[in-house]
């Protein structure tokens, strides 16, 4: 069953369509590498000057434990709330939603959900940083699926940022 965007964006529904059947055929633990990387790109394209942040490397750390079956799925949802606090406390709307893919992505170990919205977080950075581009969203979606694509679920998580 196809997932449902949970927030405000201005996308291509086709390619959201195809991102969504890719999620629908993938593991938790195929997700979970997919969005870290995913978090890691965006942050990466708005120019985040604080990658190293101790909550968002604790949180990607939490994740990657879960994924090797180390950490409770409490504390997935724990360091995911801590990237959320942090984007809270952004005054800058493009960082907070880039912010909000990172804490989406750390929760996709509690829940695969997570993924599709970390996913639309991506799109909503894009609509913010290009307003009215449907290009830029065309290739921000196609970047998704071919990276989600390109996971094997025993692969590690690529952590370039780009991808």
């Amino acid at each position: 069953m196809a997932t449902r965007t949970k927030i405000k964006i201005m996308d291509d529904a086709l390619l959201r369509e195809a991102l969504d059947s890719e999620y629908e055929k993938s593991s938790q633990i195929k997700l979970c590498k997919y969005v870290l990387s995913l978090a890691k790109h965006i942050l990466t394209l708005i120019d985040y000057k604080d990658m190293e942040h101790p909550v968002i490397q604790a949180g990607y750390a939490v994740n990657e434990r879960w994924q090797r079956g180390d950490a409770r799925m409490h504390d997935v949802r724990q360091a995911g709330f801590q990237i959320h606090q942090l984007a809270k406390s952004s005054p800058d709307m493009v960082t907070q939603t880039a912010l909000r893919v990172a804490g989406q992505a750390v929760a996709t170990g509690h829940m695969r959900e997570h993924a599709m919205v970390s996913s639309d977080y991506a799109i909503k950075v894009i609509n913010l940083r290009f307003p009215n581009d449907m290009n830029a969203v065309r290739q921000e979606r196609l970047w998704q699926i071919e990276h989600l694509r390109g996971i094997a679920d025993g692969a590690p998580a690529k952590n370039d940022g780009n991808g």
